[in-house]
């Protein structure tokens, strides 16, 4: 008689809160579940859990293009489905009152890579994609060191784009940095030639952009137009470069903040790993980051007692010293009871250029790092 049983697999939420564009390569839609269903695979595989983990997935259009109904929704939905934990949502503007409906009808913990601290409370945990609040000192940091004491800047009306911009004008004060003028550009991709001129005009030496990157896509024609080719920065709005060939042409030329650092020899180990099983080593900032918030989860499957949303949420909080995949090399990720922001070290944000190929970049400088 055998005595062999199973056990019906954990349930991982992924909430993915816009619309990736039909030409967005299947290769690519692969790297964002395929670092999570290796490393829950392993962890089956090593004993690190006793079950599998089901990625449960979502995919809606939320702010800026869609609703935020859509993303609240959503959620709900994967509750229902009984996932213990959700991943997502991303984008801050849906985040912030996403984050409110967790706590007043969910209380299934969530995870996301939102740069907005307004995010984090009793079960929402970060490991940001960028921060709002760190990425205009990074900036600044990197204008001072090229020598730009006045800049012009086109930021996105939205959450993301006012609250870069509020922090950036502190960071520039700081560094002894001018902002001559402030351009104020629609979310989605619209004309903005208007105000790609009066930048010009303003006479500014560096242009930086704030948002989250859509309304950038006509920013380089608008450049050309007025025969401008100025040094130009950007957020993490960079790592939407890898979408479709149109981000990638609107980005390249542009100086922007990433967290994929081949230097980082963790992030490469994994990549390893990735390349044996797949044959394909991708070289850019999502595999490396999900490997991360994997590594997080499926230790907080393991350390869950009982496996419940509120036992997975005090298990994330017992999280310390995990080697990062993402960032410079030293970064690592530690929660604790109110603390449930993860990515610690200056380094887990760098600086990155686009390569003509349309596939690689490279990097430019480390925060923190003179």
């Amino acid at each position: 008689m055998s005595y062999e049983s199973s056990a019906q697999p954990i349930r991982l939420g992924y909430l993915f809160d816009f619309r990736l564009p039909e030409q967005f390569p299947e290769q690519m839609r692969k790297d964002l579940t395929r670092p999570f269903e290796l490393v829950f695979a392993e962890g089956l595989a090593h004993g690190v859990i006793d079950r599998p983990v089901e990625i449960v997935f979502r995919e809606v259009e939320g702010l800026p293009k869609g609703t935020i109904k859509a993303v609240i929704d959503a959620y709900g939905e994967l509750v229902d489905e009984g996932c213990l934990a959700v991943f997502g949502p991303a984008i801050s503007d849906n985040c912030v009152p996403t984050r409110t409906a967790i706590e007043r009808r969910f209380q299934v913990p969530a995870i996301s890579c939102t740069g907005s601290d307004d995010w984090l409370g009793e079960w929402t945990f970060s490991l940001p994609q960028g921060s709002l609040t760190e990425e205009p000192i990074f900036l600044s940091r990197l204008l001072a060191k090229g020598g730009h004491t006045e800049v012009g800047v086109l930021v996105e009306q939205s959450l993301v784009g006012r609250t870069y911009l509020e922090n950036f004008q502190r960071a520039c004060a700081d560094q002894g940095i001018r902002v001559v003028a402030v351009e104020t550009i629609a979310q989605t991709a619209q004309d903005i030639g208007a105000a790609v001129r009066r930048l010009y005009e303003s006479k500014a030496a560096a242009l930086v952009h704030f948002g989250f990157g859509f309304g950038i896509a006509r920013v380089n024609p608008a450049l050309a137009a007025v025969g401008w080719d100025p040094p130009r920065f950007m957020g993490t709005a960079f790592q939407n470069a890898w979408i479709n060939p149109v981000m990638w042409n609107a980005i390249l030329g542009w100086t922007g903040v990433d967290q994929y650092d081949e230097g980082n020899l963790v992030g490469q180990r994994f990549l390893d790993r990735l390349e044996a099983a797949d044959g394909r080593r991708p070289r850019y900032c999502v595999p490396v980051m999900n490997r991360d918030f994997a590594t997080v989860l499926l230790r907080a499957f393991a350390d869950a007692h009982p496996l419940t949303p509120l036992g997975v949420r005090d298990a994330l909080e017992r999280v310390r010293m995990l080697p990062a995949a993402a960032g410079a090399p030293g970064t690592h990720i530690t929660f604790g009871n109110w603390s449930h922001r993860g990515w610690m070290g200056a380094g887990y944000l760098v600086a990155r250029r686009l390569d003509p190929d349309g596939v690689s970049s490279h990097l430019v400088d480390r925060f923190g790092q003179d």
